[in-house]
C-alpha cells in the first residue's frame, strides 16, 4: 500500500476559474497581478522581515505592527535620509534565489501584460529565460516607450531593486504617488477597466491597489469586470506548530468577510487548501488554454520516401484541416514542411468569414541571426515556449542536409519530441513520411502510452505508418488523435 498523497482534484469552484480565466486568456483579455506572497515561496523576505531589524533599532516589536508603510517612514525620519533603507533593499533582493513553480508556469501562459509590486528580477528573470521577449517598466520615462517584438510587458509599479534610489518603500512614496508616478495608477486603472486580472501572492493591504481599485468600483458601479484572487485558507498549522481553534475560527471568519467585500470591486476568492495547490491550479489553467493548440514538427531538405508533390499535399492539408476542425496551428516555420502546413491554414482562414488569422495561426520562425556561441541554448528555448503553447505535437519527415549535400536525420525535431514528452504533450508521429516521423512512430508502436498517453489510439497510429495509406486516411488519423487528446486534456480539468 502505498503511503503517497492522493492526486489534488479541482473543486467545482476552481473548475470554473479555469474554465472562464482561461477564456479571457485565449481572447487575449486576461492580466496577471503578482504579489510578495510568490517571491516569498522562492526564499525571499516579505515586508516584515524586510523590515524586522529596523523595528529592532526603533525598540519596536515588529509583530505588533501592522503600519508597516509607517514604521519604513520611522526609520528614515530616525536616520535623516534612506541611503541605508536603500542598502536594505539590495541586500534583501539583489541576490540569486531559486524560481518557484509559479515562476515556471506564468510565462508559458500566453498573457502579455503582468503587473506587480515586487522589487526583485524574479519574475522577469523567468520569463526571459522560457524565450519570452520581455519589456520592463519601471519609470514614467518607460511607459512612454516600447520595445519591438515584446510578446509581454512587466509593469513594477513599485519600481525595483536595480534602482533602489527610486523604489516605493515608506509611507511619503505612496503619498507622492500619483505626483510622481500617476501615469502608473492611470495604466493600472485602464487594465482593471479593460482585462480580467489574476491575482497572485497578493493581500490586498496595498493602500495604491485600493485606491485605484476605489476609482474604478465609483466609476462602473455593478458594471465591473469579474477579476480573480487565489489565496490559500487559513490553516491550522503554523510554522511554530498547531493554531487554537479559537485563533483559527476567528482567522476563517476574517478571511471570509474580506473575500466578501472584494466582491464589491468585481474580485473573486479562489480558494485553495495549501500553497502547493497554487501551482497545480495554474497547470490546470495551462492545459485548458493549450488544449486546442497543434504544432507541427518537421523539416524536408529531402521529400523521399513520400515525394515532394505528396509531402508538399499532405502537410497543406493538414494545415487546413487543424483550422477547419477549430485547432489553432503553431508553427516555428521548419524547411519543407512548416511553409505548407501554413499555406494551407490559411488557406482555410481566408475560406471562412468569421475566423481571425492572428487568433489562429501562429508563426515563430527561429531566431537566425543569433550567434553560433549561443544558438543552441536560444533554440531550446524557443521551442519550448513553442511546444509549451499546443496541446498536441505531430511530426513529420525530420531530416536536413549534411556537408555533401546528403540529408541526414534532423536533430532539431528529435529535440522537439524530447521536449513535448518533457512538457507531457501528446507526440503524433506520421511514419509513412520518414526520417524521425519514422522512428518515433516504430517507438511509439512498442510504447504507445508513452507518446500518445490516454489516447487509446492503436488503429489510428497503424495508419499513420501504413504506406498503402492515402493522404486523406492519414490527415483524419491525426485529426482523430488530435481531438482525443483535447478531449483527454479538457477532462482532466473539467472532472473530479
Amino acid at each position: 500500500m502505498s503511503d503517497a498523497a492522493p492526486a489534488w482534484q479541482p473543486s467545482r469552484e476552481q473548475l470554473g476559474f479555469v474554465r472562464k480565466f482561461g477564456e479571457k486568456v485565449l481572447n487575449g483579455e486576461a492580466g496577471l497581478f503578482v504579489g510578495a506572497g510568490v517571491s516569498r515561496q522562492a526564499g525571499f523576505v516579505d515586508w516584515k522581515g524586510l523590515l524586522r531589524d529596523t523595528a529592532d533599532e526603533l525598540d519596536l516589536d515588529i509583530d505588533k505592527e501592522h503600519d508597516l508603510l509607517a514604521l519604513a517612514q520611522f526609520q528614515v525620519n530616525a536616520r535623516g535620509g534612506r541611503g541605508d533603507f536603500n542598502q536594505q533593499l539590495l541586500d534583501a533582493f539583489l541576490r540569486d534565489a531559486r524560481p518557484t513553480a509559479v515562476h515556471d508556469i506564468l510565462p508559458r501562459l500566453p498573457i502579455e501584460t503582468v503587473w506587480t509590486t515586487n522589487y526583485e528580477q524574479l519574475l522577469e528573470d523567468a520569463y526571459r529565460a522560457a524565450g519570452r521577449h520581455v519589456e520592463v517598466k519601471l519609470t514614467i520615462e518607460n511607459l512612454a516607450q516600447a520595445r519591438r517584438g515584446r510578446d509581454v510587458t512587466i509593469y513594477k509599479m513599485h519600481g525595483c531593486v536595480t534602482q533602489a534610489h527610486h523604489a516605493v518603500l515608506t509611507k511619503q512614496d505612496y503619498e507622492d504617488y500619483d505626483a510622481t508616478r500617476r501615469l502608473f495608477t492611470d495604466s493600472l486603472k485602464g487594465d482593471f477597466i479593460e482585462k480580467t486580472l489574476l491575482f497572485l501572492g497578493f493581500s490586498f493591504t496595498d493602500p495604491n491597489v485600493e485606491r485605484i481599485l476605489a476609482k474604478v468600483r465609483g466609476q462602473l458601479g455593478q458594471n465591473q469586470r469579474t477579476h480573480y484572487w487565489i489565496t490559500r485558507r487559513p490553516a491550522a498549522t503554523c510554522p511554530n506548530g498547531e493554531r487554537s481553534q479559537a485563533d483559527l475560527a476567528y482567522d476563517l471568519r476574517k478571511a471570509e468577510l474580506q473575500s466578501r467585500d472584494l466582491l464589491r470591486y468585481g474580485i473573486q476568492t479562489i480558494w485553495v487548501d495549501e500553497y502547493h495547490q497554487i501551482p497545480d491550479l495554474l497547470r490546470a489553467l495551462e492545459a485548458y488554454v493549450t488544449r486546442r493548440g497543434v504544432f507541427i514538427s518537421g523539416a524536408a531538405h529531402d521529400p523521399a520516401p513520400l515525394g515532394q508533390e505528396r509531402l508538399s499535399d499532405l502537410s497543406q492539408q493538414l494545415g487546413a484541416e487543424i483550422i477547419r476542425k477549430g485547432f489553432n496551428l503553431v508553427s516555428g516555420f521548419g524547411v519543407g514542411i512548416a511553409e505548407q502546413s501554413i499555406l494551407g491554414a490559411f488557406r482555410a482562414v481566408y475560406e471562412s468569414e468569421h475566423i481571425e488569422p492572428s487568433e489562429r495561426v501562429s508563426i515563430r520562425p527561429f531566431p537566425g541571426s543569433t550567434p553560433e556561441s549561443k544558438r543552441k541554448g536560444v533554440f531550446r528555448r524557443h521551442r519550448e515556449d513553442l511546444i509549451a503553447r499546443v496541446g498536441a505535437v505531430v511530426v513529420i519527415a525530420g531530416n536536413k542536409l549534411d556537408g555533401n549535400g546528403g540529408s541526414v536525420i534532423s536533430g532539431g525535431v528529435e529535440e522537439e519530441v524530447r521536449i513535448a514528452l518533457e512538457l507531457r504533450k501528446p507526440v503524433i508521429p506520421v511514419g509513412v513520411s520518414g526520417h524521425v516521423a519514422e522512428a518515433i512512430w516504430n517507438r511509439a508502436i512498442n510504447d504507445p502510452e508513452k507518446y500518445l498517453p490516454g489516447l487509446d489510439g492503436a488503429a489510428e497510429l497503424q495508419c499513420l505508418g501504413d504506406p498503402g495509406a492515402t493522404n486523406e486516411d492519414i490527415v483524419n488519423s491525426v485529426m482523430e488523435l488530435i481531438r482525443r487528446s483535447e478531449k483527454v486534456s479538457t477532462a482532466r480539468v473539467t472532472t473530479r
